[in-house]
Formats: C-alpha cells, sequence, structure tokens
C-alpha cells in the first residue's frame, strides 16, 4: 500500500475535529457541525470547480459528522467522483464513504458498480483490494448480481497478487453469506481447493474460510480439501516456530490458520486413506504433547493461542469419535483445566467433556474427575460455570453414580441460582427416573425435588411420578405413606398438595389401616391445606374427596357436609361450584356399585417418551437433542415402566396453539374433565376417563372381541339408523381441503395427534389398531363461544366402504366368536362403523365420535370425513382424509437373516418390486429413522443387511380376505444427504402405494 505523502494531511479536518473536542456543550457542538456543514455544501454547489484534495477534505468532514451521529444528505456525487482519481488517497476515501453511507438501494449503486468494474480490471493490486473491500463491506445482492462470476475468476486467476487472493477469497464468503444463490459453483470449485497449497499463509487462511462456508452446503464438491488440509496442519504443527517468523503469535506457529484448517476437517468424516489418517493422527497427538510442554512464555497471549489449538483439537477428536487412546487422552488433558485458575479455561473444559461423556470409549475417563465437578459445582463463582458442571453430572451418570449425582444435585439445587433451578429440577427428575433401581428412592427423590424446590417444578416432573406410581403396584403403598408424611410438615409446597391429594385418592386405602393415618386423618389432613391452595389445585382436591367417599364409606357424612358447603356450592369459580354440586349429587343418588364403578381406581397409563426429557429437550433449544438423548445407552438400563419408546408423535403437536389435546405432557386424570373454555378445549382427551378403558392395556383377544361390528340378530343392529339418506354421499361432499395430503402423511407413522384446527374447529384424533381391526376416537372442539348448530361429522368412501350409523353407544358388546360382516354382499375394502354425535356444540365445549374400522381388502385411497355445520347462521363445510392408511394394519414380524434373505428372492418378480431414490427432506437421524419406521408398522431386523447403516423391516398386512406380506429396505447416505428405498410385496399396487407413503416420511 502506498505511503501517504505530507499532503495528504488534511490540516482543515484536523482543526475542524479539535473544534469539536473542545466543544463545552451540545449546543455548541451543533452550532459548529451545522456552521462546517453550510461551508461544504456552498463548496460543493460554488461555480469553482474543486480539486481532488479539498473534495476529499470535504468528504472526510462529512464522514466524520455522520459518525458523530448526525444526518447526512449531500456528498454522496462527490465521493463517487473521488473512485475515478488515479491517487490511492483519493480512491481510498470515497470507497469508505460509499461503504459507509451508501444505502444498498441508492440510485448510485450503478455508478458505483461501473467504478469498481474498472478498478477490477485495472489490474492494480492497491485499487482491486479497494473495490474488493468496498463489495465485501456494502455486500448488497445488486453488488453481487454484477460481480459473483468475476470474483472467482480473481481469485484463481494465476497473476493475482497474494494480498488480491486473500481479498478476493473474503469478498466471495461475504457474498456468499448474503446471498448463497448468487455464487456459481462451477470449474473453479476444484481449483480453489488447491489454494490450500499456496505459499503465502494469509491467501491459505481467508481460502479456509470460504471452503468451510462453501463445504456445509456442497460437501462433495470440495472433499479433496481433507487430505489438502492435513497436510498443511502436519507442516504447521511439526514446525518450529522459527519457521514461519511472520505468522508466529508469541511462539505459536500460524495459530488462527491451525484453529481454521482443525474446523474445516470437522466437516468431514475420518479420512478413508489410511496414510491420510494417520498423517492426522500423529498431527492431533503432537497438539496434545505439546500442551504438556512447559510453556514458552508467561504472557497470556501465549497460552490463549496455545489452549485455542488444543480445544480445536479436542472438538475434532469428539466429532471423529473414533479413537480410543486419543479420546482418553484428551479427557485427560480437560481435567487438568477443570481446577484451573483461569475461569474461561473452566467453562471450556467442562462443555467439552460433557460431549466427552457421551463416548463409549471416554465415558469411563470422564467419570474419574466427579469429585472435581461436585465441587466446582459447589464452590464456582460463576453462574455459568456451574450450570456446565451440572450439565457434565448429567451426561456422566449412569447406574453406578446415579444416587451420588442427584443426592449432590439435590443438596445443590438447595443454593442454586434462580436461572438454573427449573433445568436443575428436570435433570434431577430424569436421572432419578431412569436409573432407579428401586422405586421407593424415586419416590423419595422426586418428593425431595418438590420439598426444596417445590416453585420450579414443573407440571412435567409431578404428573410423570403420579404416572410411574400409578403403573407400579409395587410402589403403591410406600408412595402412599411417603407423601402422608410429607404433608404433615408445616409449610406444604402446593405441588406436594396435588401429588398427595392424588396418591392419596387412589391409593390411600393401602395406608389406612395404620391409626395414624385412618380415613378421618387423611381427610383432615389434605382439608387443612384446602383453603391455601389455587383454585385447580382445589379442584383436584374436590376430586380426591368424591374418591374418598368410594373408598372410605366412613367418611361419607363429613365430606358431603364440606361440598354442601356454601362456600362450594355457591362458589365465584364456576369450576369449583360446578365440581362441588356434581359431587355432592354423585354420593347422594347414586348406588354403591354404581359409585365404584364410576369411582373406579384409574387404569395404568399408556407408555410413551417422558415428557420430563421432551420438556428439557425443548428448554436447551433445537440444538441439543442428542446431548439429551441416548447417544450413549447405558445396555442394563431400563426406565420405569418398562421403557419408552421413542415415537415422534408424543414430543410435539402439529397445532400452533395452546396443547389442547395434552400431547406433550400426560396430565393427571384424577379429576373429571372441567368444562373448559376455549382456551383448553381438549384438556384431558388423551388420558382422561373417556378414552382410558377402551385404549388401556387389554389383551389381544378382548380387543378384537370389542370391535367386532355387531352381528345382524344383534340388539346393537337394531338400533342402526332407520334413514340414513340424511347424511351426505359421496356426491355430496366437497373435494378435500388442499392440504388434505399433508395433514394425512404426518399421520402415517403416528397414531394421535391434531388432524385440523383453525380459528373455529379443532380436531384431535387417538387411534389403535390390531391386526385387520382398529378403534378410532375423533375430538371435535369449538374454539369459539358460539354454538355450533346441525352439526354432522360423516366418514364416506365412494365405491369402496361401507358405513355403518349407530345411535346408540359406539362400543358392541365383547362377542366370543367373530360374526359374520353385516356390510352386506358388495365387495368392499373398508368397513367403518360410526356412533352419531350431538348436533349442538356449545361454545369451548367438545364432541368424541367413536369409529370401529375393518379393513376387508388392501386398499389405496383413505376414507374423507366430511364435516358440516352452521356457525353464526353461515354454513361450514370441510372435508379431509381420514388417518387411516393401510400400513396401519402391518404387524411386525421378526425373522432371522436366512428367511428373510429367501423370502426376498422369492418376491423377486419386477411388478413385486417397488424402488425410489429421493432426497432427504429432513436431518438423517438414524434414532428418528428406526422410530419412524416402527411408527410405520415393520419390525427393524437387526444383523441382516451387510451394511450396518441400512435399516431392514418385515411385517404382513393383515386384511378379512388374505395376509399381503412385505419386507422393506432403506438405505441412507449420509454425504449425499439421499435414501433408496426398496418395498417387495406379493401384490403390485401395495408395493408402490407402501413406497410412496414411507418416502414421504423422510
Amino acid at each position: 500500500m502506498p505511503a501517504v505523502s505530507k499532503g495528504d494531511g488534511m490540516r482543515g479536518l484536523a482543526v475542524f475535529i479539535s473544534d469539536i473536542r473542545n466543544c463545552k456543550s451540545k449546543e455548541a457542538e451543533i452550532k459548529r457541525i451545522n456552521k462546517e456543514l453550510a461551508n461544504i455544501r456552498s463548496k460543493f454547489k460554488g461555480d469553482k470547480a474543486l480539486d481532488g484534495y479539498s473534495k476529499k477534505k470535504y468528504v472526510c468532514k462529512l464522514l466524520f459528522i455522520f459518525l458523530l451521529g448526525h444526518d447526512i444528505d449531500f456528498g454522496h456525487m462527490e465521493a463517487v467522483n473521488l473512485l475515478s482519481s488515479n491517487k490511492y488517497t483519493e480512491k481510498q476515501i470515497g470507497y469508505l464513504f460509499i461503504s459507509v453511507l451508501v444505502n444498498s438501494n441508492s440510485e448510485l449503486i450503478r455508478l458505483i458498480n461501473n467504478a469498481i468494474k474498472n478498478d477490477l480490471a485495472s489490474r492494480n493490486p492497491t485499487f482491486m483490494c479497494l473495490a474488493l473491500h468496498c463489495i465485501a463491506n456494502v455486500g448488497s445482492r445488486e453488488m453481487g448480481e454484477a460481480f459473483a462470476a468475476d470474483i472467482p475468476r480473481i481469485l484463481v486467476a494465476g497473476d493475482s497478487m497474494d494480498s488480491v487472493k486473500q481479498s478476493a477469497a473474503l469478498c466471495l464468503l461475504r457474498l456468499y453469506k448474503a446471498s448463497p444463490d448468487l455464487v456459481p459453483m462451477g470449474e473453479w470449485t476444484a481449483r480453489v481447493v488447491h489454494l490450500l497449497n499456496d505459499q503465502h499463509m494469509g491467501v491459505v487462511t481467508a481460502a479456509v474460510s470460504l471452503i468451510t462456508c462453501l463445504c456445509k452446503k456442497n460437501p462433495d464438491d470440495f472433499k479433496t480439501c481433507v487430505s489438502l488440509a492435513v497436510s498443511r496442519l502436519s507442516r504447521i504443527v511439526s514446525s518450529a516456530s522459527t519457521d514461519l517468523q511472520d505468522y508466529t503469535y508469541y511462539f505459536v506457529p500460524a495459530p488462527w490458520l491451525s484453529v481454521k484448517l482443525l474446523r474445516l476437517l470437522q466437516c468431514y468424516p475420518p479420512p478413508e486413506d489410511a496414510a491420510v489418517k494417520g498423517r492426522l493422527v500423529e498431527c492431533l497427538e503432537t497438539v496434545l504433547n505439546k500442551a504438556q510442554e512447559p510453556p514458552k512464555s508467561k504472557k497470556v497471549q501465549h497460552s490463549n493461542a496455545k489452549n485455542a489449538i488444543l480445544f480445536e483439537t479436542i472438538s475434532l477428536i469428539i466429532h471423529y469419535d473414533s479413537e480410543p487412546n486419543l479420546l482418553v487422552r484428551a479427557c485427560n488433558q480437560l481435567g487438568q483445566f477443570l481446577q484451573h485458575r483461569e475461569t474461561n479455561l473452566r467453562y471450556l473444559a467442562l462443555e467439552s467433556m460433557c460431549t466427552l461423556a457421551s463416548s463409549e470409549f471416554s465415558h469411563e475417563a470422564v467419570k474419574t474427575h466427579i469429585d472435581t465437578v461436585i465441587n466446582a459445582l459447589k464452590t464456582e463463582r460463576d453462574v455459568s460455570v456451574r450450570q456446565r458442571a451440572a450439565d457434565l453430572l448429567y451426561a456422566m451418570c449412569d447406574r453406578s453414580n446415579a444416587k451420588q449425582i442427584v443426592s449432590e444435585m439435590l443438596r445443590y439445587l438447595e443454593t442454586a441460582d434462580y436461572a438454573i433451578r427449573e433445568e436443575i429440577v428436570l435433570k434431577v427428575a430424569i436421572l432419578a427416573e431412569k436409573y432407579a433401581v428401586d422405586y421407593s428412592w424415586y419416590v423419595d427423590t422426586i418428593l425431595n425435588l418438590i420439598r426444596i424446590a417445590g416453585d420450579y417444578v414443573s407440571e412435567e416432573v409431578w404428573y410423570r411420578v403420579l404416572q410411574i406410581v400409578t403403573n407400579r403396584d409395587d410402589v403403591q403403598g410406600y408412595a402412599a405413606k411417603t407423601v402422608f408424611e410429607a404433608l404433615q410438615a408445616p409449610a406444604c409446597h402446593e405441588n406436594m398438595v396435588k401429588v398427595g391429594g392424588y396418591i392419596l385418592g387412589e391409593f390411600g386405602n393401602l395406608i389406612a389401616g395404620d391409626p395414624r393415618s385412618s380415613p378421618p386423618v387423611q381427610f383432615s389432613l389434605l382439608h387443612s391445606k384446602f383453603h391455601l391452595c389455587s383454585v385447580a389445585t382445589r379442584a383436584l382436591l374436590l376430586s380426591t374427596y368424591i374418591k374418598f367417599i368410594n373408598l372410605f364409606p366412613e367418611t361419607k357424612a363429613t365430606i358431603q357436609g364440606v361440598l354442601r358447603a356454601g362456600s362450594q356450592l355457591r362458589n365465584a369459580d364456576v369450576e369449583l361450584q360446578q365440581r362441588a354440586v356434581e359431587y355432592l349429587t354423585l354420593s347422594s343418588v347414586a348406588s354403591t356399585d354404581v359409585l365404584a364403578t364410576v369411582l373406579e381406581e384409574m387404569p395404568p397409563f399408556p407408555e410413551r417418551e417422558s415428557s420430563i426429557l421432551a420438556k428439557l429437550k425443548r428448554k436447551k433449544g433445537p440444538g441439543a437433542g442428542s446431548a439429551l438423548d441416548d447417544g450413549r445407552r447405558d445396555p442394563s438400563s431400563n426406565d420405569i415402566n418398562g421403557g419408552m419408546e421413542p415415537t415422534p408423535s408424543t414430543v410435539s403437536t402439529p397445532s400452533p396453539s395452546a396443547d389442547l389435546l395434552g400431547l406433550r405432557a400426560a396430565p393427571p386424570p384424577a379429576a373429571p374433565p372441567a368444562s373448559a373454555g376455549a382456551g383448553n378445549l381438549l384438556v384431558d382427551v388423551f388420558d382422561g376417563p373417556a378414552a382410558q378403558p377402551s385404549l388401556g392395556p387389554t389383551p389381544e383377544e378382548a380387543f378384537l372381541s370389542e370391535l367386532e361390528p355387531p352381528a345382524p340378530e344383534s340388539p346393537m343392529a337394531l338400533l342402526a339408523d332407520p334413514a340414513p339418506a340424511a347424511d351426505p354421499g359421496p356426491e355430496d361432499i366437497g373435494p378435500p381441503i388442499p392440504e388434505a395430503d399433508e395433514l394425512l402423511n404426518k399421520f402415517v407413522c403416528k397414531n394421535n395427534g391434531v388432524l385440523f384446527e383453525n380459528q373455529l374447529l379443532q380436531i384431535g384424533v387417538k387411534s389403535e389398531f390390531r391386526q385387520n381391526l382398529g378403534r378410532m376416537y375423533l375430538f371435535y372442539g369449538n374454539k369459539t363461544s358460539v354454538q355450533f348448530q346441525n352439526f354432522s361429522p360423516t366418514v364416506v368412501h365412494p365405491g369402496d366402504l361401507q358405513t355403518h350409523i349407530l345411535s346408540g353407544p359406539a362400543q358392541p358388546p365383547a362377542s366370543p366368536r367373530r360374526p359374520s360382516s353385516p356390510w352386506g354382499s358388495r365387495l368392499t375394502q373398508l368397513a367403518v362403523q360410526t356412533k352419531r354425535v350431538a348436533a349442538q356444540v356449545d361454545g369451548g365445549a367438545q364432541v368424541q365420535q367413536v369409529l370401529n374400522i375393518e379393513c376387508l381388502r388392501d386398499f389405496l385411497t383413505p376414507p374423507l370425513l366430511s364435516v358440516r355445520f352452521r356457525y353464526g347462521g353461515a354454513p361450514q363445510a370441510l372435508t379431509l382424509k381420514l388417518p387411516v392408511t393401510i400400513n396401519k394394519f402391518f404387524q411386525p414380524t421378526e425373522m432371522a437373516a436366512q428367511d428373510f434373505f429367501q423370502r426376498w428372492k422369492q418376491l423377486s418378480l419386477p411388478q413385486q418390486e417397488a424402488q425410489k431414490i429421493f432426497k432427504a427432506n429432513h436431518p438423517m437421524d438414524a434414532e428418528v429413522t428406526k422410530a419412524k419406521l416402527l411408527g410405520f408398522g415393520s419390525a427393524l431386523l437387526d444383523n441382516v443387511d451387510p451394511n450396518p447403516e441400512n435399516f431392514v423391516g418385515a411385517g404382513i398386512i393383515q386384511t378379512k380376505a388374505l395376509q399381503v406380506g412385505c419386507l422393506l429396505r432403506l438405505e441412507p447416505n449420509a454425504q449425499a444427504q439421499m435414501y433408496r428405498l426398496t418395498l417387495r410385496t406379493s401384490k403390485e399396487p401395495v408395493s408402490r402405494h407402501l413406497c410412496e407413503l414411507l418416502a414421504q416420511q423422510f
């Protein structure tokens, strides 16, 4: 860059800046600036032409005024004129003004682009660098469109100087980040990789930044960079500081380039070439060895540069996760930083060890530092370091140390910062559930959690403990005894009252034999907390009281007195008033048998992913899934309640509104559902009393007999609607809504969720299928405050389905034998039995419709659900595709590898196979893929495919007419982000249809 001559000092600018600094007040500064602006404006508008020096000086003054915070609305054209100057200082000031003040949408952009194009073509390296810097600083799309094709050519040109190449690489990186579609990928992409071999280290550093960004979107185009990066890294690591004197920073050779190269290598898997991999491992070992050497300087800059390379090396070792020796060495190296006097190093060490704890090779090495981590949790002054220590304890926990870690985290929770208490609570709850060796310890842990940090115990936590106690007979008595003792504390958190109310209402009879916990004592203890609780807790306690009347008849008179009190029957809260009235009436008029049936013990909860874990994932953010999931699963660990299946449907709901269907958590159904407002229409749908009895865990034979369509001679058949003509036929309904296919696809691999939602109506679905039969619950929620009139949902399927409409109860009586089909003699594919629903749906209310489904033979198109009603006098009509697809009748089949290949060869006819190669629409995660294939209905067969990355499945589609065997193979290609899916069945249409359905899930 040329030196600045004496004449470029711009004395007038120096005087102006001095005047501004000497101003005693804001008003004086503004007065001086206004005076200068008037002078500059008069000079620009004067008759006398200004020379280049004067223009530069006045433009500099305008730039300084702008940086002081004042608006500048003139001088732009003079700055553009400076771009055509041949003097470096004038051109530099012009580009500076343009970069800072010119808007990307300015009308001057075209003039600026012409000046930039001239400078790029001038082959003057100084002018070319100024132009490239301006493009990068402005970074507008118009500039990108004008120069995106020229900059790569400058970058790879053989005659370009090193400084120009460096500027071109960074300029191209800026444009690619702003508008990736503008940067063409052509022959220059291969040539830019070879810049890693350039002799100029500045060019290599800029090229690494560019390649790292480009390869994330186009990894295959730049995969040759791995060997070049390893070679360059090896030369840097193995060299002495004297070899790279110009690029040595406090005795550390090229630290920034080393860090960038290590980050570039993290974009790819370990090198396949043994020589390259060996050279890379040697580099990593050298970095770890140098970290053990005594420092060559006591200055902090030396240790910072050295540690930057070390931590990036450890990140690469963790990314590869394939070298046990390096992983253990990395862990030991990080362990030395856990007690370092520098806070940042302790933080980074804890953060990296969290990731190391999930590797099977280094997990045991991480556990050796447990005492140091626990000490950090207790004594650290920085809250962020304490949070990382808690994360590491959570990551290193397994069966061998679970009790120690949970105990320490509980002890820390008493003094933990308020910002991280909720997260600590979630982690303690998850660890207690996952590694509980006996259930009494789990119950004690959760109750201690509520006692210590009750305000931070979310609903998911105490919901989960209720689910587990309900599902485990051997812990119910202990839980009732423990919660009874906990409730006797003078200061008892409201969450403890909720847990106590539910557990004593369900299992209080198990401790009623002890005089110290007799029924009257239990009731008095709970009722003493009643008036101190919120409305929601008091509503739950009222449900406990009515349960007590069933469990302990001797308390009936006392409880009826409480329900009859004016404070209940005339309560200002409509929820409490309604419960009191209904429970009082129920206890007065119902016989003992009826009361026992209505208030019977809750059935076991269906298993699903822990809602606590789901909440922790949401709290940590989308990038935390891998750290929180069981990437390192303890083979001996079984979740309480028999494990959890990774069903995607239980993690989230398609609805953007409140969790109306309760899919994100499993609320305890101790109380009958309240009369909900429009905000929580379907709150207890999936766990409430209405759905549980039929969808609880019943024997398969009972399930099948319950789903039988009624025989013609049964009394249920007499309830058939004599005039079904009032319902719309296939020709009466409109076409499905445009998003019907998209909504249907969401249910191919799951059975529960929100099928449709708009501002008026929400439709929820819960279904279960076994063999060729299924039962589906449809929940219609009125989200408005206005009643729906003439509400009529109908299931139709032109030509392929027979519907049987019942005006009575939806569940036909169980039959010991399979009766003859009542659907008529016409050949059909699906038989659906539906129950009529009420013609009026009040505002904020919901109605339920039950469908019994029988698959008679294979089908390709789903039934249609037509919903008609009147809202505010206006007719409303909606047609959806019902989530009943052929894979719902898929029965998983286990088979050995030999049997699989034998069957695979038998289905070798071209018409029996369907294959599809497609691009991945979602992140390629192996656990999610497994969950989707299991949700699709097939069994996953291990050790069948020679490639362990592939997925192989088998199953049988059950129909009444015949069974269709199905084999599938899914081959993911992570590098290309592609899948190849192959299905073979005995029927050509089924193969094609299943292939199309499954391919849309990935």
